[in-house]
């Protein structure tokens, strides 16, 4: 059994799904310090350095455990977004992501005894319809607050799936983890059977 360091509802429903035995200890852990530590960094690295960060701090309360850290990061135009504070800046992010491609970087990251021993990065690219202030007000009623804790102000699996004209990518990347990749190097490490 692993321990997955998240409280993503996404990243438990894609285990479960896969038959993954787990179970969830969210990571206690500053993500905006250790974004400030990476200025400058490409948004790759920062996915999989936080991650990382989150694997690795809950290896070191479970060391006899492999820990899985999973994070994604949504970047349009060079400029990245973070989660939405509130639903007026799910909005304002709404109203710039509109009519233009983002690129959804999702890293995961697995560690034991306080060491990662495995990690992958992967992005995909959303084509963004252009959307009037009509539809994002609409869209917003129906899934706000439910994307508060979501980058990119959408859940594919729900009504998220309307804003987009074109997916380039893995699903699962744009559900935010690599699922494939891990299932791989979860049987690579003997934690699921070949």
């Amino acid at each position: 059994m692993i321990v997955l360091a998240s409280q993503s509802a996404s990243r438990r429903a894609m285990l479960t799904a896969a038959g993954v035995a787990f179970t969830a200890c969210p990571a206690d852990l500053d993500e905006r310090a250790l974004e400030a530590g990476l200025a400058g960094a490409a948004l790759p690295d920062v996915a999989l350095a936080l991650a990382g960060a989150k694997a690795l701090a809950v290896s070191r309360t479970r060391p006899e455990a492999l820990v899985l850290g999973s994070d994604s990061l949504v970047a349009v135009d060079g400029r990245r977004f973070d989660k939405p504070a509130s639903r007026a800046e799910a909005a304002q992010h709404l109203r710039f992501f509109s009519g233009r491609d983002m690129h959804l970087h999702s890293a995961a990251v697995l560690a034991r005894d306080g060491a990662a021993v495995w990690r992958h990065a992967a992005m995909a690219t959303l084509r963004v319809i252009a959307m009037s202030d009509r539809f994002i007000e609409d869209y917003l009623d129906a899934e706000w607050p439910a994307i508060a804790g979501c980058a990119g102000a959408f859940r594919i699996e729900a009504r998220g799936v309307q804003l987009f004209a074109a997916i380039a990518g893995d699903h699962f990347t744009v559900l935010g983890m690599p699922l494939l990749p891990v299932l791989g190097a979860l049987r690579d490490l003997g934690e699921l059977p070949r």
